[in-house]
């Protein structure tokens, strides 16, 4: 009988394996995430519809220490965590928002991230019932609302 079946991988091994699994997240998933949301800023940048959105926003926002803009770094989240961080770096890119306002949105872009790409890729296809999507949907963006009041009293207050 051989040692050899169950001799651990090497760490080398182990170490290339994963760096490949990581290229190929980044170049299928995160990359293209990020490029859509610094697309889709420059976007609404040109068309006029970021400084509406900024305007409409801008009250809600306020009460977290945010401009309005900064409401499509929340919805940019809850479609892809990617495409909230590259709406982030995008409108910081732009001035539209600084270092303390990412810092209050970042929790929040983790906390209801990516829940349309789940909602399809996982919850849908598992058969969850319609009144427990809503249920799943709603308690992280709650989770996420809170976490702007945390983060701004926490940045804010320091």
């Amino acid at each position: 009988m051989s040692g050899h079946a169950n001799a651990k991988p090497m760490i080398t091994d182990v170490f290339v394996k994963g760096a490949i699994q990581g290229w190929q997240i980044a170049c299928s998933s995160t990359i293209p995430n990020v490029l859509m949301a610094f697309v889709i800023i420059k976007i609404l940048q040109h068309s006029g519809l970021l400084a509406l959105i900024g305007q409409a926003f801008g009250p809600v926002m306020g009460i977290f220490g945010l401009p309005g803009e900064a409401a499509t770094v929340l919805l940019g989240g809850w479609m892809s965590m990617g495409g909230g961080v590259g709406v982030a770096v995008a409108l910081f890119d732009q001035g539209a928002i600084n270092g303390t306002h990412i810092a209050i949105l970042a929790p929040s872009i983790y906390l209801m991230g990516s829940q349309v790409q789940y909602m399809g890729r996982c919850l849908g296809v598992i058969g969850i019932k319609g009144k427990d999507m809503l249920m799943i949907m709603t308690v992280p963006v709650i989770t996420a609302i809170l976490s702007l009041f945390v983060m701004r009293i926490i940045v804010l207050g320091s």
